[in-house]
Formats: structure tokens, sequence, C-alpha cells
């Protein structure tokens, strides 16, 4: 294999700037000032329905927190299963468990 021309690699480092870096940058700097004109208006703290029911606990993991439970509850499989199955099958299991503490 030949080695490309030094002029166009550096045209390649050019356009990977341009077309991938400024346009980051530009969303970075417009979140950022969205953030600021938010100053005093956070969302609210999680209610007690969100401590309570595994649904709402298990909606807001990752697929890794969620292989992680799985794991500590001894399900068989959890590596293969997709995030729905998974969610299905530690409700399944968490509700047959705890019937009444119903915290993660």
């Amino acid at each position: 294999m030949h080695p490309l021309p030094k002029g166009l690699v550096e045209l390649y480092g050019l356009l990977a700037v341009l077309f991938v870096l400024v346009p980051e940058w530009m969303a970075n700097g417009a979140l950022s000032g969205f953030r600021d004109a938010r100053e005093g208006s956070e969302l609210p703290l999680p209610s007690m329905a969100w401590q309570r029911l595994p649904e709402l606990q298990l909606a807001t993991m990752g697929l890794a927190e969620l292989r992680l439970l799985a794991r500590r509850e001894h399900i068989c499989g959890y590596a293969a299963m997709n995030r729905q199955r998974l969610t299905n099958r530690l409700l399944r299991r968490l509700s047959r468990r705890s019937r009444g503490s119903r915290t993660l």
C-alpha cells in the first residue's frame, strides 16, 4: 500500500475539524446557554412514587445497571437479553420477591 500524500492527509484533517468538531463546539455553547438561562428552574426531586415503584426505577436505569441488578438477582442468561425482556424479567422477580418493600 502506498502512503497518502501529505496534502491529502491535511485536507482530511481540516474536513474532520469543519464537519465534526465545529458543530460539536457550537452545540456545546448552545446547551450551556440554555442551562444558564434556566437558573432557578431545576427539575423537581423524584416523588415517593419513583422510590416505591420498581417500574419507574428500572426505566431510569441504563442497560449496564439493569444487567448488574439481574446478576445480583441471579437471573440466568441476562447478558443475552435485550432491555425490554430484561426489564420484564426483573419486574417479575422483584414483584415476587418483595410484595411489601418495593425499593431496589
